[in-house]
């Protein structure tokens, strides 16, 4: 399973909307096939794994890292390929919260007679397929938080200078991950302060869609991000206080604005996640400026963190931290993070985990 969950993770940034997953076939103690998805659309980890057999599976076990799918989609189920090849054996990971499977894979293979063990290594392919899990149940998109700061928690110098805290190592994998989520988020502060392009500088990298949170679209029209639409597709989230002048030349311009209601004076981050779902944008990396990321926190849109530590202290009263906004009154109500774990990336060490949420 493990072997499997390796093969799995090759499917990541090409197969979204779909999760990724890996599958190994086993006979007689010896690996006869394995493959994952690899593309969209395209042939399912099991049918992948069939076709690369080298003899016949009748009577192996197969090791999937997620249920094997009872439905039509692009692709026959594969519940029905693995009856159809004699399969004996199926030991599942984890079970698929699509309420087109969610359990009726699984089923349909025991009603065949054929055995199955679920639960092997479950969490690590929860992990794996966490923007899956979420969007597919929800339809909103699971949101990662990114900072990069100093050992003293700050994230920009006393003048305002900020690049590079962190090192050439942290910045790549920043970006390798950009490409594997569908969408960025900044809020307007950021492109006036900044005027990033938001896109991912890695060899056959893949640009995420730009969502700029404007509430009065205060964004220069001259901002890199409202250049070349073809590069990368940019969507406004905004109210109805906008400019309306303003509106027409960024439509006019190929950018599509998107008016939510106002909350505490500003955009609705729920209802713009909402909306954002609803466009099949399943995933959003959030490097926002310290405002926005509070106003993400308070609005319990973040799914996980990633911080990266910089061995570097920068000082000074006035220097911005990662998190501001109106900030807490008392500890108890802290946005707790769970499953903490820490990893050297380059010079750099990156803190990750979930916030934790009442549901």
């Amino acid at each position: 399973m493990k072997l499997a969950l390796e093969l799995a993770e090759k499917g990541r940034g090409a197969v979204a909307p779909n999760p990724m997953v890996g599958a190994v076939i086993v006979k007689d103690g010896r690996i006869i096939g394995s493959g994952y998805h690899e593309k969209f659309g395209e042939g399912h980890a099991e049918v992948n794994a069939f076709r690369s057999a080298t003899e016949d599976v009748a009577g192996a076990t197969i090791y999937v890292t997620l249920e094997p799918c009872s439905h039509y989609g692009k692709t026959p189920p594969c519940a029905d390929k693995i009856i159809e090849k004699k399969i004996a054996r199926v030991v599942v990971a984890a079970l698929d919260p699509n309420p087109l499977v969610s359990g009726r894979g699984v089923k349909k293979i025991r009603d065949a007679g054929i055995e199955v063990v679920t639960g092997v290594l479950a969490d690590e392919s929860i992990r794996l397929n966490e923007v899956f899990m979420k969007y597919i149940v929800k339809k909103e998109p699971f949101v990662i938080m990114k900072v990069a700061m100093s050992l003293d928690g700050k994230i920009a110098t006393r003048t305002g200078e900020s690049k590079w805290i962190t090192g050439e190592s942290a910045r790549e994998q920043v970006h390798r991950l950009r490409s594997a989520l569908s969408g960025i988020m900044v809020g307007v502060q950021t492109v006036i302060a900044d005027d990033p392009q938001l896109t991912a500088r890695i060899p056959n990298g893949k640009n995420p869609v730009r969502i700029i949170v404007d509430s009065t679209l205060r964004i220069p029209l001259d901002a890199n991000i409202l250049k070349n639409q073809d590069l990368a597709k940019t969507i406004i989230g905004t109210t109805a206080k906008a400019d309306r002048e303003k509106a027409a030349l960024l439509e006019q311009a190929g950018i599509e604005l998107v008016t939510v209601p106002e909350k505490d004076g500003t955009t609705d981050l729920s209802a713009l996640m909402k909306i954002l779902g609803e466009r099949g944008i399943d995933s959003i990396l959030l490097e926002g400026g310290a405002t926005l990321n509070y106003a993400a926190l308070d609005a319990g849109i973040v799914d996980k963190v990633q911080i990266y530590i910089a061995p570097k202290l920068i000082g000074g009263s006035t220097s911005k931290t990662p998190v501001g906004g109106k900030g807490i009154d008392n500890l108890n109500e802290a946005f707790k993070v769970k499953g903490l774990t820490a990893t050297l990336v380059g010079e750099d060490v990156l803190l990750e985990g979930y916030i934790a949420k009442d549901e």
